[in-house]
């Protein structure tokens, strides 16, 4: 039997109780059997192990094993046994299901549908609120582009400066823009939207929010914007020598200083004013006031004088304007306050100038000035969630009931607020403090249901299992129904085993099961009817990483079997791609001695996070690099490249990520190794990953028609085409280069699918291709190119174009040369052009996918099967058999093959096409609640629009 150096011990428990998502360690001790030729590569690399975890363990005991050890005798050292098993192999008793912190619905497409109808049924002043709602319902969903786009439109209808404020601050969160060197807090960015100064302005007015930026025009037309909102009797009243002294009949007096007024002007300041100098009090009947016991100052006295005539504060120094805030408070003086309030707004422009001014915003209630202080400390997140300072406006409960006498305490606030701070440290106290404050802030069933939830997750990973238990209880009483889940866990973790899988019992036989409830289910049963579970909870839902995990390890705890271990790990690597699961095949592959797939694996992963913690939390991924890359050869700049080239051919996305991440350790400062990156981690569909390598190239880039590509990229990345396409028109209006045509031809093609366009985006790509880059981006252009010849029947062109891509080793190619032999009517050619594909791709189930459409009956079946059982994401194998059934008149089976895909991915597609079927069985109902479902996800797919309109006038002439 060859000698692996971590597969014994697995018999001992865990002495760390480790519970999360990072819960994969090694088994560093090998027995006591040797190998000549394995053992001593693997004993040099376990001593390095054994050194790293000797100077970091958190343990004492473990210090002084790691001491004492003696490489000749540890294998009949007891001690050293019990030391090395809590870095053993991942045990099954030690995983558990992720607990998402989102809004999760038991019948998604239901709520979708609801949702959908609301929107269009509620008055214009409260789509705002909506969406965000909606955002709230996206947020759990892989693809960030949904949740971005309702983010914008909740900007679009906010009305309130405070809803401003905060959507204007997440969207340039959703940037990260804090990321960006050279960019300060404060920055206007261009857009209406997301500019600070925009924000500041009340008003409903959503069309608006497209126009340029008051902040990007010239000083002059901001000056004629002025004048033209002016009032003429405050045009001409700025000299406050120019006084009608026949006009100033009495006096206040403060101290020794007489400030001579205009009785009517000063009246109509306020009602106080004017009952005490109009009305029944002594001072109507008085020339000469005494105003020294009001704690006014004559100087502040002398600017409402002044403030009366020409109703404008710009002309007073600071501290004048912060004395007059006081005494139009005091009086009632609305318009003055408003004045008052609005010009001290505009003194906060950082950091200091909000710390500083803030408290005079709250004690004084100037909502504006709190505003625009608010806006400094929430555009400086993430960093502004570290400060004790900024944090003490925010956290306890007399902090928010300050912000709500301003009109600053509101859900959607505290909703960013603790977003970010879940992000940052999901276990702290600040975190929790801003969940109860949301709870706090919480009026609608949604609200409650999402800030209780949220705080059981918490309280969950704090191990404060009874608290946890509380706020589950209180999401499930609010409707929430997956809060169920955490309301178990928590009673499991409390010792009550039998009753968490009662409950799950119960939410299995009230609802349409679900692949959750038969995976949590799991937790609290042994045995067959474990595994039982597992197996289902896959069939419903195979995008659940547990059941994978848990079959994976336990053949490795069990029998041994490390290779089936990773074939079940695999599995899921090949469609969703993890830290966790790219972990434990690390781990899995270390046992094997496979120590070169291994480093594969670890370089990927130090990708997708690169502060990632391996054994426990023990070990910084980065060295456990260095140990394992001493056992794998060496290679230089030029072999990575070579490298690259291989599996960027071979569509080995994982082992390019690996390749760039070694590039990157000899020349960290390459900004189109970082670009690189981004776009492999895109092509996984980590898109917080990719943005992240997006922003560092960015950063690293050594020009600025480089750095104005990056930024084209983000932009477009986040849904702001137009804006991308100017950042690209700018880069080569400095220097014309492949990157900058690509991005406008990319960015034009995706927006503007018309034929004029495709004319105009052919221009630009060959305009790219003329350019220098290397072959890996021109192979991606020529096929980007040849896709467009093909939309617009320049066949003989795309051929072309296909077979220079292909000379240069872009794989890929072959699809789009099978699809234009497939329009020529060369079908056989198509199906050999995809299977080369396929036998040159190592992950292929698109390549599946794709000759399905070059083949008839059985052999298409098989191959869409095979692209299913690769990534069942994948929607158009459901499609395609559910349009079989349905030609074959089973529309029960066809609707239930949509249905099972629905359920795990509510898609466009698959949403508009049971429509359609339910539409030709005449279930009006059904086909709403699809058609609305669909439309919630894109509100302007014409297909089914027309599809709803036409029911919506059926079924009402049915009623009639």
């Amino acid at each position: 039997m060859q000698h692996n150096i971590f597969t014994t011990m697995r018999s001992l428990k865990m002495i760390d109780g480790c519970k999360g998502t990072q819960i994969y360690a090694l088994n560093p001790f090998a027995g006591t059997t040797t190998n000549t030729g394995t053992g001593g590569v693997g004993e040099k690399f376990l001593h390095h192990i054994h050194d790293h975890l000797r100077v970091n363990s958190i343990r004492s005991k473990s210090n002084r094993n790691f001491q004492n050890f003696q490489p000749n005798n540890y294998a009949n050292s007891d001690n050293v046994k019990q030391t090395l098993a809590i870095y053993g192999l991942p045990q099954t008793d030690l995983i558990e299901p992720h607990i998402e912190p989102n809004l999760k619905f038991v019948n998604f497409v239901e709520a979708l549908a609801d949702l959908y109808t609301r929107i269009q049924a509620c008055s214009e002043f409260e789509k705002s609120g909506m969406y965000l709602e909606q955002c709230a319902m996206y947020k759990g969903l892989p693809d960030p582009k949904l949740f971005r786009r309702s983010l914008r439109l909740a900007r679009e209808h906010a009305v309130d400066v405070h809803s401003k404020v905060v959507l204007s601050t997440w969207l340039r969160f959703e940037r990260r823009e804090d990321e960006l060197i050279g960019i300060s807090a404060m920055d206007c960015c261009g857009r209406s939207m997301e500019c600070p100064r925009t924000s500041l302005v009340s008003g409903y007015n959503p069309e608006s929010i497209h126009d340029p930026c008051r902040c990007t025009r010239s000083p002059k037309e901001d000056e004629d914007d002025d004048f033209a909102a002016t009032d003429e009797e405050c045009s001409t009243s700025w000299n406050h020598e120019e006084v009608d002294e026949d006009d100033l009949d009495m006096s206040f007096f403060i101290g020794d200083d007489e400030i001579r007024c205009s009785r009517y002007k000063i009246s109509s300041l306020s009602r106080p004013f004017w009952a005490m100098l109009y009305g029944g009090f002594m001072e109507s009947r008085r020339e000469k006031i005494n105003f020294s016991k009001n704690g006014i100052s004559a100087k502040a006295m002398r600017a409402a004088e002044v403030f009366s005539r020409i109703k404008t504060v710009d002309s007073f120094d600071e501290d004048t304007v912060l004395q007059l805030l006081g005494l139009a408070n005091m009086f009632c003086c609305e318009e003055m306050k408003s004045a008052c309030d609005a010009y001290l707004a505009s003194l906060v422009v950082d950091m200091e100038s909000a710390m500083l001014l803030i408290e005079y915003g709250l004690e004084e209630t100037a909502h504006l000035l709190v505003a625009a202080c608010l806006q400094v400390f929430l555009r400086e997140l993430p960093s502004s969630m570290h400060n004790p300072n900024v944090m003490k406006f925010f956290c306890n409960s007399d902090a928010k009931e300050r912000l709500a006498m301003v009109g600053h305490a509101s859900f959607l606030l505290y909703n960013l607020l603790s977003q970010i701070s879940m992000e940052e440290d999901i276990k702290s106290n600040t975190t929790v403090m801003l969940l109860e404050r949301l709870g706090e802030c919480a009026s609608e069933c949604w609200q409650k249901q999402l800030a209780f939830h949220q705080l059981g997750c918490v309280m969950l990973e704090r191990k404060e299992y009874k608290d946890a238990q509380k706020w589950f209880r209180a999401a499930v009483d609010a409707g929430h129904v997956y809060s169920t889940v955490g309301f178990a866990r928590a009673k499991y973790k409390r010792g009550h085993k039998y009753r968490a899988y009662k409950l799950m019992n119960s939410l299995i036989s009230d609802h349409t099961p679900s692949g959750w409830m038969y995976q949590e289910r799991s937790l609290y049963c042994n045995g067959k009817e474990k595994l039982m579970d597992l197996s289902t909870a896959t069939e419903l839902d195979p995008t659940l990483s547990y059941p994978y995990k848990y079959r994976s390890v336990s053949m490795v705890e069990e029998e041994d079997k490390l290779e089936a271990a990773i074939s079940e790990i695999n599995k899921i690597i090949g469609f969703k791609v993890s830290p966790d699961f790219l972990e434990l095949r690390a781990w899995f592959l270390i046992s094997m001695e496979d120590y070169e797939g291994a480093l594969r694996d670890v370089r990927a992963l130090l990708t997708l996070n690169p502060h990632y913690m391996m054994f426990h939390g023990k070990m910084q991924g980065d060295h456990l690099v260095e140990l394992l890359r001493h056992h794998v050869q060496e290679w230089s700049q030029a072999d990575c490249w070579m490298q690259l080239y291989d599996r960027w051919s071979s569509v080995d996305d994982i082992g390019s990520l690996a390749v760039v991440h070694h590039m990157l350790t000899i020349d960290p400062g390459k900004s189109l190794l970082r670009f690189r990156q981004s776009l492999l981690l895109l092509r996984l569909n980590c898109h917080k990953a990719a943005m992240r390598s997006l922003r560092m190239a960015r950063n690293l880039a050594t020009s600025e028609h480089e750095r104005l590509i990056y930024e084209g990229w983000i932009l477009y990345d986040t849904g702001y085409h137009e804006e991308a396409i100017a950042k690209a028109e700018e880069s080569i209006s400095m220097q014309r280069s492949f990157e900058a045509y690509f991005l406008k031809a990319y960015v034009l093609s995706e927006t503007n699918p018309d034929a004029e366009s495709s004319l105009y985006v052919i221009q630009l790509l060959e305009e790219a291709l003329r350019c220098p880059s290397d072959g890996l981006r021109k192979g991606q252009a020529l096929s980007n190119l040849a896709s467009i010849y093909v939309d617009v029947d320049k066949l003989d062109n795309a051929v072309d174009c296909y077979m220079n891509a292909l000379n240069i080793k872009h794989t890929r190619a072959h699809q789009g040369l099978a699809r234009v032999y497939h329009l020529k009517n060369l079908r056989k050619a198509a199906y050999d052009e995809m299977t080369k594909l396929i036998e040159k791709a190592r992950y292929n189930a698109s390549a599946y996918e794709k000759r399905s459409e070059y083949c008839d009956g059985e052999m298409a079946k098989s191959d869409l099967s095979m692209a299913t059982q690769l990534d069942p994401l994948r929607t158009y194998p459901y499609r395609y058999r559910a349009a079989v059934l349905m030609d074959d008149h089973k529309e029960a089976e066809a609707i239930a093959e949509l249905t099972k895909a629905i359920t795990f991915k509510p898609d466009l597609q698959l949403l508009h096409l049971r429509a359609a079927f339910h539409d030709s069985m005449g279930d009006n109902s059904s086909t709403l609640r699809d058609c609305e479902a669909a439309l919630c996800l894109d509100p302007n797919h014409a297909d089914t629009l027309e599809l709803y309109q036409k029911t919506r006038e059926r079924a009402n002439e049915l009623q009639t």
